[in-house]
């Protein structure tokens, strides 16, 4: 939470809070790779603002990678900007011949900016927070997932620990352990437990908010053609979230009754 004022002779002139938050998350599967994140980049009392977290790097046939970002919006946007400069130029993500390789890149980047701006963001007592999921395929290499910390260095998903998140992560949680199986979870229904994690995040927090962006990619397609924007209207994702709902009810009625007696 940032608080916001203007301090003369030791009163607040002017008060206002705001929290920056995002949820964003991936699951790897036997199949492919589902990869979603919110748009929400600032709730307070008087301002709610939305921006894409979401970027993808193809070249179809060839390589195809995603990328969901939270933190500082400005850090995770300077790490974005240059990263796209290099891969046009066929440079960095667009040169890489693994997706480790791509993953150290990213990493790369993220110190470089932290160089550039590290120094004075501390020197107004603001930390440099940036955190990226990465995901893709390069080649005949096998689709793999990874999230980079703010100090750069990579962490990767694998068959005991398929699916990672980063930013407001407590409340999608649970049903992402209860439910994500890299051998048994398919490509759609890893979508369904990214959507309701993700709505179930909405639900209890507000700073995690529509549109949400969805991309599956399945084993080998070595291109993003398959994705969806949700807008908080969408007719999909209002179903969904209804039959979530109906369905949770509906299944505690059906679990064993606990008849605890009066004591004494």
């Amino acid at each position: 939470m940032k608080l916001r004022g203007l301090m003369l002779h030791g009163t607040v002139r002017r008060l206002s809070f705001t929290r920056h938050m995002t949820y964003c998350l991936g699951i790897l599967t036997k199949d492919g790779i589902v990869m979603a994140a919110d748009s929400r980049t600032n709730a307070g009392s008087d301002q709610v603002n939305t921006t894409r977290k979401m970027y993808s790097f193809t070249q179809p046939g060839k390589r195809a990678m995603f990328i969901a970002t939270s933190g500082s919006l400005s850090c995770a946007q300077s790490v974005i900007t240059l990263l796209r400069r290099r891969f046009d130029k066929g440079e960095g993500l667009a040169a890489v011949e693994t997706m480790y390789d791509a993953a150290r890149v990213v990493g790369e980047v993220v110190r470089e900016v932290a160089k550039t701006d590290r120094e004075h963001l501390e020197r107004d007592n603001m930390n440099f927070n940036v955190n990226l999921l990465l995901g893709g395929q390069i080649g005949g290499e096998s689709p793999q997932l990874y999230m980079i910390y703010p100090q750069g260095n990579p962490l990767r998903a694998n068959e005991d620990a398929p699916f990672l998140q980063i930013g407001e992560v407590k409340y999608g949680r649970p049903i992402l352990d209860r439910g994500v199986r890299y051998e048994k979870t398919s490509l759609q229904d890893a979508a369904r437990y990214a959507l309701i994690s993700l709505d179930s995040t909405m639900k209890s927090n507000v700073t995690v908010g529509p549109p949400i962006d969805l991309i599956m990619y399945p084993n080998n397609e070595l291109d993003v053609r398959r994705r969806r924007r949700f807008e908080p209207d969408d007719p999909l994702l209002t179903d969904i979230r209804q039959r979530w709902d109906r369905l949770l009810r509906d299944a505690v009625q059906t679990l064993p009754i606990i008849n605890l007696q009066p004591e004494g």
